[in-house]
């Protein structure tokens, strides 16, 4: 945490009786950091992420495929209103 110095113009004025607010500066950087290598080590040395993704896009196929003509409908106008993400052709998996 970075102490802050105030400057003059960073006070206002207050009414007589009452506290004004303590104004401070907060990194989180270091702690952002270490939370990362927390969530590697986590994940462990084998994690391939390119793996996941496409396991991720095998499941997402399957999960809207067979889909009836309303179903395919109503997946089409969420996916084109950005609910859904859009696939390569324009469309959810068939």
């Amino acid at each position: 945490m970075a102490p802050h110095t105030p400057s003059p113009d960073d006070h206002t004025p207050t009414d007589a009786g009452t506290s004004g607010l303590t104004d401070f500066t907060l990194d989180l950087t270091s702690q952002e950091v270490l939370r990362r290598a927390h969530v590697m080590e986590a994940l462990g040395p084998h994690w391939n992420p390119i793996e996941v993704l496409h396991s991720e896009e095998t499941a997402h196929n399957l999960l809207y495929s067979g889909l009836d003509a309303q179903q395919q409908r109503l997946h089409d106008d969420l996916t084109a209103a950005g609910i859904l993400p859009t696939r390569e052709d324009g469309h959810a998996a068939p």
